[in-house]
């Protein structure tokens, strides 16, 4: 009568030495698993909590120069007022064709013309008839073009700095009534949108 009492007891106890056992190991692990964390060197616990600031785009000229600044010809809109778009306008040989940026003069004299954001020189290109231009690619996608400069301090591949000189704004057979000026372009996706959209002329 006694016999299969004592064996289910046996195996009870057995059991319950099994599941004492197996949780004394598990928080033993977990007690030495938070000892590692704890005496972990600093440096691998520092979680960075600062991110990098994108620059955002900045006048193609001088900052210090801003009052000085006429815009002699708007980006084209057609949602812009009657006088806005006929600003706009260029003509050629009794050709109209619509400003792609904005034309800059400050006082009808050449000046110095930086980058509006960093980047990289992708293309410059010669054209005594439009004027020469600079195109910039920068880290956000967009790109900048320069139009009708001279004394070109870049070449293809450079990487400039906002606020880099790049060349000197100069006057262009293509557009010669308003003189001296600088032809600013921005793209977005390699569509041109108005350069008003980031700065206020």
């Amino acid at each position: 009568r006694w016999f299969w009492p004592a064996v289910y007891g046996g195996m009870a106890v057995m059991i319950v030495a099994v599941i004492f056992s197996f949780n004394a190991l598990y928080e033993s692990q977990n007690e030495q698993e938070l000892m590692e964390e704890v005496s972990a060197p600093a440096d691998q616990s520092i979680v960075p909590t600062t991110a990098t600031v994108s620059e955002t785009l900045k006048y193609p000229f001088k900052e210090e120069y801003l009052n000085e600044v006429t815009i002699l010809q708007d980006f084209y809109d057609v949602s812009k007022d009657e006088a806005t778009r006929e600003n706009s306008l260029l003509v050629f040989n009794q050709v109209f064709t619509t400003s792609t940026g904005v034309s800059i003069a400050i006082n009808s004299e050449p000046f110095e013309v930086v980058a509006a954001m960093s980047g990289e020189v992708t293309e410059v290109k010669m054209d005594a008839f439009t004027g020469n231009s600079i195109t910039l690619t920068h880290p956000n996608g967009m790109q900048t073009r320069y139009n009708s400069v001279a004394d070109i301090l870049v070449k293809q591949g450079d990487q400039v700095s906002q606020g880099d000189q790049l060349a000197t704004s100069q006057e262009n057979e293509w557009n010669p009534n308003i003189g001296v000026h600088l032809h600013f372009e921005v793209m977005e996706d390699g569509v041109l949108v108005d350069p008003n959209k980031y700065l206020s002329f």
